[in-house]
């Protein structure tokens, strides 16, 4: 199946609104594309729609109107275990089954597909030392057991484990102290050179967005104010974003 929809894009929002039970909507009248191998980043303050876009991509919820396209097929269309097959997620503090180990957390998605056991272990095993973690050191550790950090790590790989192309991040370093999240994203940048996967990453921190993003979609109160590259960005006269900047600045003046 292709990774592609219309112009080039692995996921699509064709004029696309969420209101839950009727309520005011949470998303108006989203329209934006996701290019392939991209990192995109859904900036905004709490409320303004960017974990309800995301989890609109994997069908947690469903568009009250409007399509959303995951490789050129409406998530309505997709059965929703296959779709989620093809995409990552991973959200703050990780979210691992604190009575697996580290290796039955990661090779779970695996172990679901029905893989072979040593095919399985030997992808636990690989992703371990992609992200860091001696496997002889780590694969038998339960969550508890693990820093933060590593923990978050650890939930990285298990996103990764049946190698989807598709990879929705929710705040995923948003409760590391700032010396473990800076080390988090210089690490992020340097896997996702080597793994190319269409990445949604929704996050309310200015600096990460510029940092992490090929491309920034600022949201405000479940609109699109616009879409910037993080140079583009840095020139936003749309005033909510304006203000983003001036706080940005304010606090890199500061340090």
């Amino acid at each position: 199946m292709s990774a592609e929809t219309r112009n080039g894009a692995a996921i699509e929002f064709r004029d696309v609104s969420f209101s839950p039970a009727g309520g005011p909507n949470t998303l108006d009248h989203l329209a934006l594309a996701i290019r392939d191998g991209e990192t995109f980043v859904l900036l905004g303050r709490s409320g303004s729609g960017k974990t309800t876009a995301l989890r609109l991509i994997n069908r947690l919820l469903e568009p009250t109107n409007g399509s959303v396209f995951v490789e050129g097929r409406s998530t309505l269309d997709w059965p929703p275990i296959p779709l989620r097959r093809r995409i990552g997620y991973v959200i703050q503090d990780a979210g691992l089954f604190p009575h697996f180990t580290v290796e039955r957390n990661i090779g779970l998605v695996p172990w679901l597909d029905q893989w072979p056991a040593n095919r399985r272990r030997a992808r636990v095993m690989e992703l371990l030392q992609m992200i860091g973690l001696d496997p002889q050191q780590f694969a038998q550790r339960y969550p508890h057991e693990l820093s933060g950090g590593q923990r978050q790590r650890v939930g990285v790989a298990r996103a990764l484990a049946a190698d989807p192309p598709i990879l929705l991040m929710d705040e995923p370093f948003g409760a590391l102290d700032p010396l473990t999240r800076g080390e988090m994203q210089r690490e992020f940048i340097e896997l996702q050179k080597r793994l190319r996967k269409t990445v949604v990453f929704v996050t309310h921190d200015t600096r990460e967005a510029l940092f992490l993003g090929s491309r920034i979609a600022f949201l405000e109160a479940g609109r699109l104010m616009g879409v910037y590259t993080p140079q583009e960005f840095l020139q936003a006269k749309e005033p909510v974003a304006a203000a983003y900047l001036n706080e940005f600045r304010m606090g890199s003046a500061s340090e």
